[in-house]
């Protein structure tokens, strides 16, 4: 049994020997191909985490450079609106949520006498003391002074749009402020004398009208004034003189009157006066101590003294007056009643005044005239002047106004208020423009003689303007001839010489027109060197029936030759008188019973003489 055994273990273990040997050596294998596997793996795993770590390392250093620069461009910006709010001359702060500050520029530093470091997360109303509203709106600086600005201000929203603090903006409104206050004033106050001028007077008057309509009682009075011979100063002195004469008018006015009464430069020499809360009474006494202190008044100009006076219209104001144009024509009235009464004087106005109705009618054609010459509703007539020795008619240019129907209006309805309002100046140059307009449609050799205004004859601005319409129209100044009056031409004597030899000188022709009817001195024809006279109607009416007109008539013709002057009878009615003048040597005839004045389309082409 032993045997066997032994036998068996003899057999077995070279079994046993190679057995172990072959796991020897696949174990060997197994482990040379595990380590083989595991070096492939630990090179593979190796070489994809070195990748992976490059890539890493590159995405980092793109985040890092992207970072890198998003800061820059971050504090450049932020660099750029610190610059920029820290340049700009607005005080700019901003605040955080419970609306503490949080930024504050140099000019908010200056502008509420704080450093930035002061006002830093303090309460925005403690740093920042607004007062006032809208236009009135101040912030109080360090100092207490009180500093006009506008204001604005924004929200400032997180990326969710949540409300996480606000800008406010103060713009120092000083200058703007002082400007307009500025324009406010020149637009409410008289350039030259600093006082108020008509617009501002009027406005003041127009309240004082409604509070009393409103019953806010009391009793009030309106002094227009109108100073006297200011004409003479500014003619002798000149203009200057003139304005400060007016200067000190205004000067003295202020200091004669109350602090609450009102007083306005209405133009001109023309100054008004509202006493406010003043008895009837006193108004007087106030108007009369106002026209002693003007007639007091010395006014030096270089070595000339002047003494002028003043003529006041009172108008007594209550529950009961009017509208503020009703008032203020009747203030005119009453103080143009006071110049023609004598000058330096005082009219009190009243309703059944009949000299003041006559002024108001006056006033009311000055109106119309002037809503015609701005509408353009005047027209021409044609009234021919007829030779009666030979030669050419030629004819008189008359100006007819029309009313808003189109009808027309009688020149004794116009004419005293236009020369009394001085706007004869506008209706002649009216004239003169259509009628060169007119005359240059005409066949030549048409002659046309246009009238002037006394004040046409002193403005000095005339003779240019004839010569700037003959220069348009081309009209020849051979054709037209000027009539003047003879009281115009004597009043102004000088310049009316003047005009005429500077027109003559041009070409054109004058003739003294209603001559007998003023002065009815001959010796002014020697200073007067017109090319016609023209006789008055007032003695060729009568030169039939008296010996005494007949003689006058027979005088001036005769006077006029010999000055080598030709003759215009006017108001010639029929043939007898027509004949009468023709035997007489008269040159030529005027008037209804030559032929009736006609409207320009209408009227027949006349030729010169």
């Amino acid at each position: 049994m032993l045997l066997e055994i032994q036998e068996i273990d003899r057999r077995l273990t070279p079994l046993a020997i190679g057995f172990a040997a072959a796991i020897n050596d696949a174990a060997r294998q197994v482990s040379n191909a595990l380590l083989a596997v595991l070096l492939l793996a630990a090179a593979v795993l190796a070489w994809s985490g070195n990748g992976y770590l490059r890539r890493s390392f590159a995405r980092r250093e793109r985040l890092l450079q992207q970072l890198l620069q998003s800061q820059a461009e971050a504090f450049a910006e932020k660099e750029l609106v610190q610059v920029t709010l820290g340049s700009i001359a607005d005080a700019v702060i901003t605040t955080d949520r419970e609306q503490r500050v949080s930024y504050s520029n140099r000019n908010a530093e200056q502008m509420l006498g704080m450093s930035g470091s002061e006002m830093l997360g303090r309460p925005l109303d403690e740093v920042c003391r607004l007062e006032g509203e809208g236009g009135a709106l101040h912030v109080l600086a360090g100092d207490g002074t009180p500093l006009p600005v506008d204001r604005s201000e924004a929200p400032i929203h997180a990326p969710d749009g949540t409300a996480i603090g606000q800008v406010i903006v103060l713009h120092d409104a000083s200058e703007a402020r002082r400007h307009a206050a500025q324009l406010s004033y020149q637009a409410t106050h008289d350039e030259l004398t600093d006082i108020m001028n008509r617009r501002e007077f009027e406005r003041r008057l127009r309240e004082l009208l409604a509070a009393l309509r409103q019953g806010s009682g009391g009793e009030h009075a309106v002094l227009y004034l109108d100073l006297d011979r200011f004409k003479i100063i500014n003619d002798t002195s000149g203009h200057a003189a003139g304005d400060e004469l007016i200067k000190q008018v205004s000067q003295l006015l202020q200091a004669t009157l109350r602090e609450r009464d009102i007083v306005g430069r209405l133009g001109g020499d023309e100054f008004g006066i509202m006493l406010t809360q003043c008895s009837h009474e006193d108004a007087l006494r106030v108007a009369e101590k106002v026209r002693k202190a003007v007639v007091d008044l010395h006014f030096a100009w270089g070595v000339r003294s002047y003494r002028i006076g003043v003529s006041i219209g009172v108008v007594l104001l209550d529950g009961r007056s009017s509208s503020l144009k009703e008032v203020m024509k009747a203030a005119d009235a009453a103080c143009y009643m006071a110049k023609e009464k004598g000058r330096n004087r005082i009219h009190l106005y009243s309703d059944d005044d009949a000299e003041l109705s006559v002024r108001q009618t006056e006033m009311e054609a000055v109106s119309r005239i002037r809503a015609a010459l701005e509408n353009d509703r005047f027209c021409l007539h044609l009234q021919t002047i007829v030779p009666l020795r030979g030669g050419r008619s030629h004819a008189e240019v008359l100006v007819r106004m029309l009313d808003e129907e189109g009808g027309l209006v009688p020149p004794m309805a116009i004419i005293p208020a236009a020369e009394r309002y001085d706007l004869m100046p506008m209706l002649d140059r009216w004239v003169i423009r259509h009628a060169f307009e007119a005359l240059a449609q005409q066949p030549p050799g048409t002659s046309w003689a246009i009238n002037l205004s006394g004040a046409s004859v002193c403005d000095e601005g005339l003779l240019e303007f004839v010569l700037e319409q003959q220069r348009i129209t081309g009209v020849a100044l051979e054709d037209v001839c000027f009539e003047i009056t003879e009281t115009v031409a004597v009043a102004n004597l000088a310049q009316a010489a003047t005009l005429i030899q500077d027109l003559q000188a041009q070409g054109a022709r004058f003739a003294l027109d209603d001559f007998g009817a003023g002065m009815s001195s001959f010796a002014y024809l020697k200073h007067l060197p017109v090319d016609y006279v023209k006789i008055d109607g007032s003695f060729i009416k009568g030169i039939l029936h008296s010996p005494t007109e007949r003689a006058m008539v027979e005088s001036i013709n005769q006077i006029a030759h010999v000055m080598g002057k030709q003759t215009i009878a006017e108001f010639v009615e029929d043939d007898a008188v027509l004949a009468c003048l023709r035997a007489m040597g008269v040159d030529f005839a005027q008037g209804y019973g030559v032929g009736r004045p006609q409207p320009l389309l209408a009227a027949q082409p006349a030729v010169i003489v």
